[in-house]
């Protein structure tokens, strides 16, 4: 059983193990001096404020000429959270914001955005603000009922749509225009955080995660996820069946993404051009390509049946989408990154950017 969780852990923790990876947007090394962006310059933000509950940002460092790391006191999870940030190619004025949240391992691991695709060079021409946050490992991003004895305290959502925004858009000077995206795990977290909160996203795009959280399928894989972390999906959202599960099930309240930007995307778990042995995002070996044709097989699988239901519960609410349903591919960060760079066009349109 230990063995198995260690295999799971390594493909639904997001994990393709990548040798030279690329480096972030300008490279660690790249000097901060003579930047053109007040802050990185500065090392200052724009502004010092606290939301509601009085979060605040309480650490600034300038990693290169594009890149911050924050350090931002949650008041509901008692706690500071670290923010990676990357900058606009142009700052001179007010840009939106794209949140760009990690899988499973919440980026506390080395199965990343930033180590396991060339998202950092991708951003490196746009005039958007990236946020990812590094936490939350296997909690969903989303508020819990209880605390987890493995997984502690968990207020993502009350993080993420109330803490953490006005502190992004007044410290770095945003233009308040905001879009999310996710993978695995967090593909599911960034269909409910629209619903959470309206009117805050403009655009969405929901990577091989599961809408359909409250059906035997969905539940299923919710709880084996939050169960290789240790914790216990009972503290989430309660046993099975519990109201709590369809409270916050994306499927159910579907009619609570009209009027997003909506791009959605997954493999159908058959072995695909990213599942090559030692290939650039194959895990490692033999044992390696196993695993993630086998397992990662089997859980992109399950994804897309989550992701064809809302599909049609989407059409039949008479509300738009983009699909980008691939005729192979397993949950792996190959696909992740081809669907990243798919997805941009639909961002871009709600961010008011170009394409």
């Amino acid at each position: 059983m230990a063995g198995t969780r260690v295999r799971m852990a390594a493909v639904v923790g997001a994990a393709a193990v990548l040798v030279g990876f690329p480096a972030a947007s300008g490279g660690f090394l790249a000097s901060a001096a003579g930047s053109g962006d007040p802050i990185i310059s500065s090392g200052k933000l724009l502004a010092s404020s606290r939301s509601s509950d009085g979060s605040y940002v309480a650490e600034v460092a300038v990693e290169d000429n594009r890149n911050l790391t924050l350090q931002v006191y949650s008041a509901a999870m008692d706690k500071n959270i670290e923010i990676q940030v990357q900058r606009p190619a142009d700052t001179t004025v007010p840009r939106p914001t794209l949140y760009l949240l990690n899988g499973a391992g919440g980026g506390e691991d080395s199965a990343t955005w930033q180590a396991r695709t060339d998202a950092a060079q991708f951003f490196d021409d746009k005039n958007v603000n990236v946020i990812t946050p590094v936490g939350g490992h296997w909690s969903y991003y989303t508020d819990w009922r209880a605390p987890d004895p493995e997984l502690g305290v968990n207020k993502w959502k009350t993080f993420l749509t109330q803490e953490l925004p006005p502190l992004i858009d007044s410290g770095l000077g945003t233009n308040g225009t905001n879009a999310i995206a996710g993978l695995s795990m967090s593909g599911t977290s960034v269909l409910q955080l629209p619903i959470a909160a309206p009117g805050l996203y403009k655009s969405v795009a929901a990577y091989s995660g599961c809408a359909q959280i409250s059906d035997p399928v969905g539940y299923n894989m919710v709880n084996s996820v939050v169960a290789v972390g240790g914790g216990d999906s009972v503290n989430m959202y309660g046993p099975q069946g519990d109201p709590m599960w369809a409270a916050n099930d994306p499927y159910v309240h579907a009619d609570q993404l009209r009027g997003l930007n909506l791009f959605v995307s997954d493999g159908n778990g058959m072995p695909g051009q990213w599942d090559t042995l030692n290939g650039p995002h194959t895990l490692p070996g033999v044992g390696g390509l196993t695993n993630q044709v086998a397992l990662g097989g089997a859980l992109e699988a399950a994804t897309n049946y989550c992701s064809h239901n809302l599909q049609t519960r989407l059409n039949q609410l008479g509300i738009p989408a983009t699909y980008d349903f691939q005729p192979s591919g397993t949950h792996s960060w190959g696909y992740w990154q081809d669907a990243l760079k798919s997805s941009w066009p639909v961002l871009a349109q709600g961010l008011g950017l170009p394409s």
